[in-house]
């Protein structure tokens, strides 16, 4: 596993692609590691120099104490980027991920060429929802709500069909440690984009799932509306569309990012 420092920790991440490509960075899903992304690498990385990594108390990067924010998690990003001298990147982020990737397309828009944010929205949820899911996980472990979880992720018809996929999944959700879980739980509340939306000016593709309750197509659509130029597609998926609807997602962001 390879390790780049952050502000008061280290994440794990991964490299790969042609040196001096145009690069790419992968930012994922609450509940995720840098695996969320397997089925877009073989493609993505023959033409593109690929960055993924695990977030900031996800998989084997730092668990830092106390709640995190989507500034935070963004200037993660920004470290990565210096730490490997990439001066700019294409950016494509899921839920969480699409969060820090409009935040970077707003407040860093020096760093950012383009944009897929994937089944995210300028604010996702509610507060009330967002500090039962902390409690819940505080008692019991991110084990208390993966259930929950993994309905959202995926649709009951993926699930059924792909129950290999769905053992996947949880095995990563269970590895998730409970207080960077938490952690990040506390960013997505607390984050509200909506009036800096229309601040992005990299070419933008939001990707919506026509099943995903987490952040509905509605959600999706009003977020497009908010970006001057902004694609929209809709895929037949739940939450994780990029896994669910893998094959129309990988080909909607190599031509978004060949664009």
């Amino acid at each position: 596993m390879t390790y780049a420092a952050v502000p008061g920790g280290f994440v794990r991440y991964d490299l790969r692609g042609p040196p001096g490509a145009p690069a790419v960075v992968l930012c994922g899903s609450l509940g995720s590691d840098l695996g969320m992304w397997d089925q877009q690498i073989p493609a993505l990385a023959r033409r593109h120099r690929v960055l993924r990594y695990d977030c900031r108390g996800h998989g084997a990067s730092t668990v830092t104490p106390g709640p995190c924010t989507i500034d935070r998690l963004a200037r993660d990003v920004l470290a990565l980027l210096d730490g490997m001298d990439i001066a700019r990147a294409s950016v494509c982020g899921l839920s969480m991920g699409g969060q820090v990737g409009l935040w970077l397309g707003i407040y860093a828009a020096e760093r950012v060429d383009r944009l897929v944010l994937a089944n995210t929205g300028a604010q996702i949820g509610s507060r009330e929802g967002w500090d039962a899911r902390i409690a819940a996980v505080q008692r019991g472990g991110v084990a208390a709500v993966a259930d929950g979880i993994l309905d959202r992720w995926l649709s009951e018809p993926y699930r059924s069909a792909h129950p290999d996929q769905v053992a996947w999944l949880r095995g990563m959700l269970l590895r998730t440690p409970a207080a960077g879980y938490a952690a990040c739980c506390a960013a997505v509340r607390d984050c509200d984009l909506r009036g800096a939306a229309a601040e992005v000016r990299a070419p933008t593709l939001v990707v919506a799932g026509a099943l995903d309750a987490a952040t509905p197509p509605a959600e999706a659509r009003a977020l497009a509306g908010r970006i001057r130029g902004a694609s929209y597609l809709e895929l037949p998926a739940a939450h994780l569309s990029n896994v669910e609807s893998a094959e129309r997602f990988t080909a909607a962001l190599l031509q978004h990012l060949d664009a």
